[in-house]
């Protein structure tokens, strides 16, 4: 996708992705979605990772540049001088070797926005060490959190500090400090990590923790599956529905549909009472197939949800309908998000992998001569 067939808020912007995995490309697709001109700098050869098939490297043109040798390295700092933001996932003290940390960039254009994207953050003394999401969740409390009373901590995807604490902590980053930038004319660093990002997801924890409405004991909190009113249960065809009923107007609903008397049942929010709740619940559940639970409470506002595959998702009405998961040359993958008023985004491009280093040359500096 060329910069004049964008469309969307972002429009004009141009974005220089220093290649990575994880939240940096995914912050990167979200600016590419709402029509940020995004450039990835690759080095020579095959890309790693899923290559074509990663639907996070969409709407990117490629420029191919090995920063070890002086002569690409000029070239990426060329596309640095006309850059409005800059987003690299290295470890701390990477990019400054490789001579496109902070200092150089923002020297050779100051009124830059370099966008840091690390686990454990610049400074620290994990700053410099391995991580993944999993190693970010055990460390800010949140993954003592999930999973079942008595068995081990459960993995929520790496959803939760990659990309929830990740990337969409960077895009809040950048963003305010391109909104910052037309107040002071310049530039600066945004130092975005994962476990500051989680730890901020985690704040109502935090909230209830203080007011000891929340426990370290894991499984027996309102919201980590402990409540009876907001659990998966087991249908008669060993699939599953959601149940989050958490306000007691919409516990009423649930009960209508499940056919429970509440004068029969505990009082919803006795703790004391809930595994005769859930031991309800479990049986009235059990006892048809997720599908037919999913027709019952089709329009009502019980909150009760069939537990999806990704599969299943891709073809649910409701998804489509908004175009949330969407098909592109064979390949179904999440819309852009979220949606506005005006600025239009454009539709979810494939995946194309390939190197533009002249044509990005020419349209981001034309007028310059070449070095």
């Amino acid at each position: 996708m060329t910069p004049r067939s964008r469309s969307g808020p972002l429009v004009g912007l141009r974005v220089l992705e220093l290649a990575g995995i994880g939240p940096g490309p995914h912050a990167a697709m979200v600016l590419a979605d709402l029509g940020a001109d995004v450039v990835r700098v690759e080095r020579p050869g095959p890309p790693g990772g899923l290559g074509p098939a990663d639907v996070t490297l969409r709407g990117r043109r490629w420029v191919r540049a090995d920063l070890k040798k002086s002569s690409d390295l000029a070239v990426v700092m060329r596309l640095v001088h006309r850059a409005d933001v800059l987003l690299e996932g290295f470890r701390p003290g990477v990019a400054e070797r490789l001579g496109v940390g902070p200092q150089d960039c923002l020297r050779r254009n100051p009124r830059l926005v370099y966008g840091r994207m690390t686990g454990w953050g610049q400074d620290g003394p994990r700053a410099t060490q391995a991580g993944h999401d999993l190693n970010y969740l055990s460390m800010t409390g949140a993954l003592a959190a999930m999973g079942r009373p008595g068995s081990a901590p459960s993995p929520p995807l790496n959803l939760v500090a990659d990309y929830g604490g990740g990337s969409m902590l960077l895009l809040v980053g950048v963003l305010a400090a391109l909104l910052e930038r037309e107040r002071s004319g310049r530039g600066q660093v945004v130092d975005a990590a994962m476990v500051d990002g989680v730890s901020l997801l985690c704040q109502l924890m935090w909230s209830m923790r203080g007011i000891s409405a929340w426990t370290d004991e894991r499984g027996v909190n309102l919201l980590d599956g402990g409540a009876p009113f907001y659990d998966c249960y087991t249908c008669s065809d060993g699939r599953f529905v959601a149940v989050a009923a958490l306000e007691p107007r919409f516990f009423v609903q649930l009960l209508e549909g499940l056919g429970l008397d509440p004068a029969d049942l505990p009082e919803q929010y006795d703790s004391s009472r809930w595994p005769e709740l859930r031991e309800q619940l479990a049986s009235r559940i059990g006892a048809r197939s997720r599908d037919e639970w999913a027709a019952v409470f089709d329009g009502t506002d019980a909150c009760v949800t069939p537990v999806l595959t990704f599969g299943e998702a891709s073809l649910d009405p409701h998804l489509s309908e908004r175009r949330s998961v969407v098909e592109v040359d064979g390949v179904v993958q999440a819309g852009p998000a979220p949606r506005f008023s005006r600025s239009v985004p454009g539709e979810a491009g494939a995946t194309r992998v390939g190197d533009d280093t002249h044509e990005v040359l020419d349209d981001w500096c034309a007028g310059e001569e070449r070095s």
